[in-house]
């Protein structure tokens, strides 16, 4: 099992705090083997085996828990024989009605410590927020990382070969049981984007037509690292003989958002120092899904390449924007701990002209933050202060 250190990391502080726990992510991208490695943390630390009450409510087993009410008076029963404290473990829990009510509860009537893991970025509103005011802290889980990649493979690591591999069919966890077969990886995602458009996003906002919200998939998962709107979206489908109101539109948008299908980034006037309503990037939680259902990986590699360095800037907690500085645009800017760095993202820098393209926008950004051009080129090629860098060797890092 991959220990995923740069989430245990940021989640190992609040263990025994009073604070609940929220794991959220796409599904698939390894919440559950979370709880399991929080698990052996605290066994690690001599906690009791019989301490460690969970649920997997995507389980039949524990379908009969599936109200507020139900799952509360198991709860009870259960803590009843311990006389230490109880750390509770909610996978998928949004699947209990009401669970809010039951949280809080737990909270305030036990010794308790708990984790609760769900697939929607609503989980957090609403009835949540009120209940909680405050109590929660809440940790993004995405699919592997390169590194985490290198690392579920059993065989030697050949970096350059496994990035090839990383690039087409990307870090979905699961992955890891298909190491040579490309039928099957490509078969697991595109399966499990049709469960999480069914499951998720239909069912979760009583989506009618669901033609139209597979096509509009489409045209994102086309276009991830373009900046678009939603007007320009409608007038695609007009296009096509479809009239679909703008409403409809950023409705959709922000489903598949909510069910983390896609991340949406905005951009920044790095002058006028203010965020950009207009014009957001969208990119694709884990580019294998873009391969299964879209194909061109291989010949979009620079939109891919963009895609997979956002991900890991949201991996590793960062804060990010696309730069605007007058009409030049800089890839991302990512802020953490009141610093940030710049970054350009590029296939290869094969003619000067490419490389005035991707140092240019840094002309006029006058701060003295860091500032990079990654690439696939092997030599090192940082000029007048930017530093280039080997994309690889950027995701590897352990600190930038």
């Amino acid at each position: 099992m991959i220990q995923r250190e740069n989430y245990m990391r940021r989640i190992r502080p609040f263990i025994d705090k009073e604070v609940i726990k929220v794991l959220t992510g796409f599904r698939r991208s390894g919440k559950s083997v979370m709880l399991q490695l929080i698990q052996e943390e605290l066994l690690a630390r001599g906690t009791k085996r019989e301490q460690l009450i969970s649920f997997n409510f995507e389980s039949m087993a524990n379908a009969k828990y599936s109200t507020a009410t139900a799952l509360y008076e198991e709860i009870a029963t259960r803590i009843s024989k311990i006389p230490e404290k109880a750390y509770l473990f909610f996978d998928e829990i949004q699947e209990v009605r009401d669970w809010e009510r039951c949280i809080n509860s737990c909270q305030v009537d036990f010794s308790c410590d708990i984790y609760i893991t769900g697939s929607n970025a609503k989980l957090l509103s609403g009835e949540l927020a009120t209940y909680l005011g405050g109590r929660y802290v809440e940790f993004v889980i995405y699919p592997f990382s390169f590194s985490e990649y290198l690392a579920s493979r059993k065989t030697p690591r050949d970096i350059a070969r496994g990035f090839r591999a990383y690039i087409e069919f990307g870090g979905m966890p699961f992955l890891k049981n298909f190491p040579d077969d490309a039928n099957s990886s490509l078969q697991y995602l595109h399966d499990l984007q049709d469960s999480v458009v069914l499951k998720d996003i239909v069912k979760r906002n009583n989506v009618r037509d669901v033609d139209l919200l597979e096509r509009l998939i489409t045209y994102v998962t086309a276009n991830i690292a373009h900046t678009f709107s939603a007007r320009s979206i409608s007038n695609y489908f007009k296009s096509e003989r479809r009239n679909v109101s703008i409403d409809t539109i950023l409705n959709h948008l922000r489903a598949c958002s909510d069910a983390y299908l896609f991340r949406k980034i905005c951009r920044e006037d790095i002058i006028g120092k203010r965020i950009l309503s207009v014009h957001e990037k969208y990119y694709i939680i884990d580019h294998g899904l873009r391969e299964a259902a879209y194909g061109n990986n291989m010949r979009d590699i620079e939109q891919v390449l963009e895609n997979i360095v956002c991900l890991e800037l949201l991996r590793r907690d960062y804060t990010v924007t696309v730069g605007k500085v007058g009409e030049k645009e800089i890839d991302f800017i990512a802020k953490k701990d009141g610093a940030k760095i710049y970054i350009q993202v590029a296939y290869l820098l094969a003619s000067e002209e490419t490389m005035e393209r991707e140092f240019a926008p840094y002309d006029d950004v006058r701060d003295n933050y860091p500032k990079y051009v990654l690439s696939l080129d092997e030599f090192d090629m940082s000029r007048d202060g930017i530093k280039h860098c080997n994309i690889r060797d950027f995701l590897l890092a352990d600190a930038w």
